[in-house]
């Protein structure tokens, strides 16, 4: 059988998408969808769970249409390898032994470089016929004074069943959540506009296991409000990194170690530089995994911008992966192997 895949975030749904997806379809009599950003916590950039964009993408479809579309998440693993071969195994179970596969895509800018990672599969590409971009949409949306004006203007851009959706979800608590959110980012972004040269932020993070548990903390502001991540923030001017590390994690969580105990429980050191990893810019963060040898949890409590904190059990943790801030799932899994790729 030929099948046609669509790699895409489809944050949201719009006529762009729909015209790769009726291209896809005109080839090929399955085709599969690939929903990037899955089993992630929403924010601004990525606002809609995957089950939302399947809802809006088949609302779109016409009934004999739905029947030959499939779904698959994939989460991102800000691991480019690991990543194409997520999409690459899923893709092929969906489609069957045998099946010949055509990716279906157009060179949009620079993000497109994923098109390059499926050379085992046939590529179709199709040439743009209009700019819509989605993240101009979600600026707006996010921007709206009056969402009947907003959807009115993005008509154009828009499915009709898509728009429905976004009015109806406008009306939900994480629209409002989000919203606070993307002000808060658009003022971050604002304040470094002029600067002579596009800004690089250097963190440090620091993962502490301890007899079965890991310390984790509860985001008290903006971005990722509300959401886990393990304790860290930026490096300041005269520090080394482990002495920033050390310093955000008593900081954060008044934890009852000495530093001298916690530079010798430092295990190991990874960076973590995806472009994409934070929202707020390019963000490359120093994880540094430290292991206490003890066998009950020392004392800890909630600080500076943490609003909760948690020792949580590491059996736990991949049940938590929607709720993580940023990449901080995919921090602990580097050094807890949490995940499967499945």
């Amino acid at each position: 059988m030929n099948v046609a895949v669509l790699i895409g975030r489809f944050q949201p749904f719009h006529l762009g998408h729909a015209s790769l997806l009726a291209k896809a379809l005109a080839i090929a009599p399955k085709v599969i969808l690939v929903l990037g950003s899955s089993f992630h916590a929403r924010n601004a950039k990525n606002p809609f769970s995957w089950q939302e964009r399947v809802a809006m993408i088949q609302a779109s479809l016409t009934e004999a249409e739905r029947a030959r579309v499939h779904f698959v998440p994939v989460r991102d693993y800000y691991d480019d390898q690991r990543w194409s071969a997520a999409v690459q195994k899923k893709v092929e179970q969906a489609a069957g032994v045998g099946a010949v596969i055509t990716l279906v895509g157009y060179e949009k800018d620079a993000s497109s470089y994923y098109l390059n990672h499926f050379p085992q599969w046939q590529m179709e590409t199709v040439a743009m016929t209009s700019a819509i971009d989605a993240t101009d949409i979600r600026r707006a949306y996010f921007e709206s004074e009056n969402m009947d004006v907003t959807l009115s203007v993005l008509a154009p851009s828009i499915p009709l069943p898509v728009r429905q959706y976004l009015r109806t979800w406008s009306l939900l608590p994480d629209y409002a959540t989000l919203v606070e959110e993307h002000r808060f980012i658009a003022k971050y972004k604002t304040a470094w506009a002029k600067a002579p040269y596009a800004p690089m932020f250097v963190t440090v993070d620091a993962v502490v296991r301890c007899a079965g548990h890991v310390l984790l903390i509860q985001r008290g502001g903006q971005p990722g409000k509300g959401q886990w991540a393990v304790p860290g923030g930026f490096l300041e001017q005269q520090e080394r990194l482990l002495q920033s590390a050390i310093r955000e994690l008593a900081e954060e969580t008044q934890l009852g170690v000495l530093a001298s105990s916690l530079e010798g429980a430092l295990v190991e050191v990874k960076v973590f530089d995806h472009p994409g990893r934070s929202q707020r810019g390019r963000t490359i963060t120093h994880a540094h995994y430290f292991d206490l040898a003890l066998d009950s949890l020392p004392v800890a409590e909630a600080a500076d911008d943490a609003a909760l904190l948690r020792w949580v059990p590491i059996a736990d943790l991949a049940h938590m992966e929607a709720d993580f801030y940023e990449d901080h799932f995919h921090i602990l899994d580097q050094f807890l192997h949490l995940s499967s790729d499945d």
